[in-house]
């Protein structure tokens, strides 16, 4: 069997090789010229960018801007974002960012409000409009009812001279562009500087504001960016789960706490009576003693322990504790507290399993 399966891994790696030579020896493909047709759409793809870019890079934001931020900042309640059609994507879009980055946001569609949702609206609220024409229906007929409850209201708007605008406390204009569409008349380019300077506003706010990569990271559990900023505590095996085996113990009761404990780790670590690290002894090890034909369960694991062992902190991120583990080639590692007690253990299955690694 051990020869069948030397001989098997054997194949496998020279077919590889060969793969891998047939690939080296490929020509490059060669690209046929583009026809007309695809010239022609590159063409107004490339147009289409182009306009919304000029419209973006010809935003001028000025003191009202800087007004709308500082309400924002200074907001006791929530920015409520609303608009209709393609403006309330992004609409969406601007409170979706806001709510990620620290400030408590909600999106109210402007036809649920009319009919009820307006109770979410309350007199410490700012609610941002979005509209390019300023004249939404949808928007407009919320604005006497917004008045009476009391909320601050900032429209992003074309310009200040619409209805909108006109009935908002404060207003952000973006100007009168071109949509990049055939016929002028589908928001593209309106829709882009909107977003824009929504997304103006969240960083600014956000720049403004205490949030850091923990608070971060505490809003985003389930994304990549929220994983990677976890910390070694969030994951670490502790209490029960946590492997302690004390240095006087023989080596029979080690291997039983690895086989014991909650989760099977592949490690027990090695405590002196205070709980402080001493040492690891890993299931490698013992296979190692095993090959060497040195095993004796009655010693004491301290005398076949790992000493001086890699650690990581509980405060520190998983990222930094996956590059420990990589660069140490070990597949588990001890979390030490600042007076060097072992209170937890890091094992590389959960880290394969929260998709660290």
């Amino acid at each position: 069997m051990v020869g069948s399966g030397a001989r098997c891994y054997t194949d496998a790696v020279m077919m590889s090789s060969r793969k891998s030579a047939r690939r080296r020896k490929a020509k490059p493909a060669v690209r046929r010229p583009a026809s007309p047709r695809s010239k022609a759409l590159l063409a107004y793809g490339r147009m289409v960018l182009d306009t919304e870019s000029r419209a973006i890079g010809s935003l001028r934001l000025d003191d009202r801007f800087a007004t709308a931020v500082e309400w924002i900042l200074g907001c006791k309640g929530q920015v409520v974002l609303t608009g209709i059609g393609k403006p309330g994507f992004v609409a969406q879009k601007i409170s979706a960012t806001l709510a990620s980055t620290g400030t408590h946001s909600i999106y109210l569609h402007p036809a649920e409000a009319a009919h009820g949702d307006l109770g979410r609206v309350s007199r410490a609220d700012v609610v941002v409009a979005l509209s390019n024409s300023g004249e939404s229906e949808e928007i407009l007929r919320l604005l006497p009812a917004l008045k009476r409850i009391g909320a601050r209201i900032v429209a992003i708007s074309r310009d200040d001279q619409n209805p909108l605008a006109r009935a908002a406390d404060l207003v952000v204009a973006i100007g009168d562009v071109e949509e990049a569409c055939p016929m002028g008349l589908a928001p593209t380019t309106s829709t882009a500087a909107l977003l824009a300077v929504g997304d103006a506003l969240a960083m600014a706010v956000l720049e403004n504001r205490p949030f850091g990569r923990d608070e971060y990271a505490l809003y985003h559990p389930g994304g990549k960016l929220g994983r990677h900023l976890m910390k070694v505590h969030e994951l670490m095996r502790s209490g029960e789960a946590n492997p302690l085996v004390k240095a006087t113990a023989p080596l029979k009761q080690a291997v039983a706490v690895m086989t014991r404990t909650p989760g099977r780790p592949g490690a027990a670590t090695v405590v002196d009576g205070r709980g402080r690290l001493l040492g690891v002894f890993t299931d490698g090890d013992l296979r190692r003693l095993v090959e060497q034909q040195k095993v004796d369960f009655d010693l004491p694991v301290s005398s076949v322990m790992t000493r001086n062992p890699r650690t990581v902190r509980p405060e520190e991120r998983l990222v930094e504790a996956a590059r420990v583990m990589r660069e140490a080639r070990i597949d588990q590692v001890p979390v030490v507290d600042a007076s060097g007690r072992a209170v937890g253990l890091l094992d590389v299955q959960d880290l394969l399993a929260a998709r660290i690694l």
